[in-house]
């Protein structure tokens, strides 16, 4: 066996080892919301729950019911419709009939320098009372009883900013072997558990629940820093994080979820916007990205037939030690421990996503969201 190739597992399996131990101390310290008091009502400050949906007539009305039926005493839903060419409006104005706690906006047109959902945000803050801002997507389903959770998890740790890791719904097999792959990376990329870290450069945000003391938000410079951000999620929790805010994540379990796509094709066709953009849209930073998930996920498994002695021990350290570490990550998915066998097919979806993102955004010289055209040149200057 040539030792180019023994050399390659060799440093493949010394990785895994090292992420290996990395997960096993860091995941189990992320705090989980089950575990938390619900807080009384006279601990519960207002909170503002924010969110902006364009064309989400099919997902929004069961997500807003339990966005409008959560157990808290003092909170306001401002639902900002931009642009919508759906009946998005129309429901959002018949919920707002019967509840008052829900306040919909309109935007008619985008102004110059701002992405649709960013924009959208800064206009529902604007319109915000709450003391707490709570910032989600259109689409995610609340358990009753989350924000009295999450109120007394970010005042106990001292929080001024808490991310919660949502449960994903998911329905197909190209679905479950997409998403638990992407968690396992999620983890390994971001190392959520350091957010809190004031010493690590970690930081985390997602898009379906982030919650912020107002006042923290407007030191941090509010969404107006990430106009043309389209990671904004992410670089939410980064702008937390250089303002010298208390940080942290949790596990939401199965307080909070969502449906991220529906089938393997529309997560793929979903990811396109957003994919090149995590690199900042730097080709030479996605193309290394590539390289590293093939070879530490997909070559020690294409080798393991061809090779023998060492080499073949490496082979199977780099393959087991991510299928334990899959199958965690399958568990709190709530996804069958054995999709973790899958990861190697994930890796090669989680590749093709990046190098498909990069090549249509590169191609068409920007990237199409929500129904408009922004250009790659522009995009670039609003990296966060």
């Amino acid at each position: 066996m040539h030792p180019l190739w023994t050399g390659l597992l060799g440093l493949a399996a010394l990785l895994w080892v090292i992420e290996a131990v990395v997960l096993a101390r860091g995941v189990p310290s992320i705090p989980s919301l089950k575990d938390v008091a619900p807080a009384a009502d006279a601990d519960c400050p207002p909170i503002s729950i924010l969110f902006a949906g364009r064309d989400e007539a099919e997902k929004l009305p069961g997500a807003l019911q339990t966005m409008l039926g959560l157990d808290y005493p003092r909170y306001e839903v401002i639902a900002v419709d931009d642009r919508s060419e759906d009946a998005t409006a129309t429901i959002l104005e018949t919920a707002a009939r019967t509840d008052s706690r829900l306040r919909p906006l309109r935007v008619h047109a985008l102004p110059p320098g701002w992405l649709g959902k960013p924009h959208a945000l800064e206009q529902a803050y604007k319109e915000s009372r709450g003391e707490w801002i709570v910032f989600t997507d259109a689409d995610v389903h609340f358990a009753p009883d989350v924000l009295r959770r999450a109120i007394t998890l970010a005042r106990g740790r001292s929080w001024a900013h808490l991310t919660l890791l949502s449960g994903v719904k998911m329905f197909t097999v190209g679905e479950k072997m997409a998403m638990t792959f992407f968690g396992m990376a999620f983890m390994i990329g971001t190392r959520p558990w350091e957010a809190s870290n004031r010493r690590s450069r970690a930081y985390s945000g997602v898009g379906a629940f982030q919650m912020i003391r107002r006042s923290a938000y407007e030191t941090m410079g509010t969404h107006r820093r990430l106009a043309m951000e389209v990671v904004d999620d992410m670089k939410l929790g980064k702008l937390a994080k250089q303002a010298g805010v208390s940080s942290g994540v949790a596990r939401a379990g199965d307080s909070l979820s969502v449906h991220w796509h529906a089938g393997l094709a529309n997560t793929v066709r979903g990811t396109t916007k957003n994919f090149f953009a995590t690199t900042g849209y730097r080709p030479s930073v996605a193309a290394v990205e590539i390289i590293c998930v093939l070879w530490l996920c997909v070559f020690p498994l294409v080798a393991l037939p061809f090779v023998h002695g060492w080499a073949r021990l490496f082979a199977l350290a780099a393959l087991g030690l991510p299928v334990l570490a899959t199958a965690g990550v399958a568990l709190q998915l709530n996804a069958p421990a054995l999709y973790a066998l899958t990861f190697p097919v994930g890796a090669l979806v989680f590749a093709w996503m990046l190098a498909r993102s990069t090549i249509v955004t590169l191609w068409q010289r920007g990237i199409v969201w929500r129904g408009t055209f922004y250009p790659l040149e522009e995009l670039k200057r609003g990296v966060v």
